[in-house]
């Protein structure tokens, strides 16, 4: 589902009747807990946590105009979905989230490569979400975003 908005805010408040409440409480746990270097922004559409272009000013490879994104909400047609790219792009990482999740919910985690889908909105593990904002630095998602793309090795 396309994100109903233009501005951060404006995704915020154009959310089914249901959502509004989880997915407002993830965005500001997000928020709270997010590194200095990463901003809220629209990112692909929807709603994102990226490392801005006076930080990074190369923005994001496969699209240079955009920033470098890191982190994302999308309200989709079963679930809230969660995106982290560091989880992605870390095993260690992405260990300790799956070992600590079981902890933090009842329901089974449902994960793609960085997605997290919460299809129960009264069993977000917030604190874990919060948790997981602080483990990765602007600096350490730039190093580790720039040492696992190496445009000269994908020309070849």
């Amino acid at each position: 589902m396309k994100a109903q908005g233009k501005t951060v805010k404006e995704i915020l408040s154009n959310l089914p009747k249901e959502r509004l409440e989880p997915f407002n409480k993830l965005h500001e746990v997000i928020v709270k807990n997010l590194p200095k270097g990463f901003e809220p922004a629209i990112s692909y559409g929807g709603l994102g946590y990226v490392v801005p272009h006076k930080l990074y000013p190369a923005g994001y490879h496969c699209k240079p105009s955009e920033p470098l994104p890191f982190a994302g909400i999308a309200s989709q047609k079963d679930s809230i979905n969660f995106y982290h790219m560091g989880i992605y792009a870390d095993p260690k990482l992405l260990k300790w989230f799956v070992g600590e999740y079981p902890k933090h919910s009842k329901q089974k985690l449902d994960m793609g490569k960085s997605c997290v889908r919460f299809k129960k909105m009264d069993d977000i593990p917030y604190k874990l979400i919060g948790e997981l904002m602080k483990k990765m630095s602007a600096k350490d998602w730039i190093g580790m975003y720039e040492k696992n793309y190496n445009p000269k090795s994908r020309k070849k």
